[in-house]
């Protein structure tokens, strides 16, 4: 999956606290999670001709306006794909700061 390996690069140089699906119960915030959910693809002569894949990537923090915010933003522009912010959530249970963008690359 040469496409999602562009998102995890761009997230990597972010931080090195990234993780796919899930983060381990010890992490320390903040750090980010991103998963690929769901395909668009572009079907011609009942092939597909290009592989559009869907996903989330989700920034947890404690901090308010954490740089790392900023950061994701810049390693999204930087990259060849479509992205918007979803939402920003507190979480009360964890008191963390939750972001999330949709991407598709």
């Amino acid at each position: 999956m040469t496409n999602l390996k562009v998102i995890k690069d761009a997230l990597v140089a972010v931080t090195d606290r990234v993780y796919h699906y899930h983060a381990p119960d010890n992490a320390v915030p903040a750090y980010i999670v991103w998963a690929e959910d769901s395909a668009d693809d572009f079907l011609a002569d009942n092939s597909h001709v290009e592989i559009l894949m869907s996903g989330t990537i989700d920034l947890y923090t404690l901090q308010e306006n954490d740089p790392l915010f900023v950061k994701v933003v810049e390693a999204l522009n930087s990259i060849p794909c479509a992205w918007y912010l979803n939402s920003t959530q507190y979480e009360e249970d964890t008191k963390l700061i939750h972001y999330e963008w949709v991407f598709q690359v």
